[in-house]
């Protein structure tokens, strides 16, 4: 049985704990054994080494040298790991190895929450596949990303809310290598009534069973 770690906490305002509670639902789903921690201190555990998948949620948290290296080593060493919006793309903000793990970095949101369109780049892979460009409200995100990703979505931002943005294409869905670990993110999922969202909740579940192998 392949077994998951989601590791919850940082800033309330992107419900990390009822979105821990979706995920633990989905790989259970999909016939995962799910761990649930609420510490950083989870990825100093050597016991990650022997997981499938961790899967953080830690939006503006703090992590330990110690538990970075850890969790460095153990993606390096093949475990996968999967996540979203910033509880993966804004979290340890400090801390460069876990960006280079993740391959990008919350920067902005212009406009907050407002109506923008998911372009689908890459329909014939498979975590995309059935899936139509879609309209999406949520904050569009603006990252700071890493050119080695293999970018399976994007989003183009009209300069509405800062112009000189206007037709900046922007990664939105990726997956990409670090080590022998397989990484997935996705921009999307500010609170969990996204989840509710088909496109959002199956790019997210196909991306982390593709990250766990």
């Amino acid at each position: 049985m392949r077994e998951a770690l989601i590791v919850w906490g940082g800033w309330s305002g992107h419900e990390p704990q009822e979105c821990a509670a979706i995920i633990k639902d989905i790989l259970e789903g999909d016939g995962f054994k799910v761990y649930v921690e609420h510490s950083t201190e989870a990825f100093a555990d050597p016991s990650i080494h022997d997981l499938n998948l961790i899967v953080p949620i830690m939006t503006m948290s703090k992590i330990e040298k110690e538990e970075a290296k850890n969790l460095a080593e153990a993606v390096q060493n093949g475990v996968g790991i999967a996540g979203y919006h910033g509880g993966a793309g804004d979290a340890f903000r400090e801390c460069v190895e876990y960006q280079f793990i993740i391959g990008g970095q919350w920067v902005a949101h212009p406009g907050n929450i407002i109506d923008y369109t998911v372009n689908v780049t890459k329909p014939n892979d498979l975590l995309m596949q059935g899936i139509e460009d879609f309209p999406y409200t949520s904050e569009q995100y603006y990252m700071h990303v890493d050119p080695s990703n293999e970018v399976l979505a994007t989003t183009t931002f009209n300069g509405d809310h800062a112009y000189w943005i206007d037709g900046v294409v922007m990664p939105v869905v990726w997956k990409r290598k670090y080590g022998k670990g397989r990484v997935f993110y996705s921009a999307l999922g500010h609170v969990a009534k996204e989840f509710e969202v088909p496109q959002m909740r199956t790019i997210f579940q196909r991306g982390a069973n593709w990250a766990a192998r």
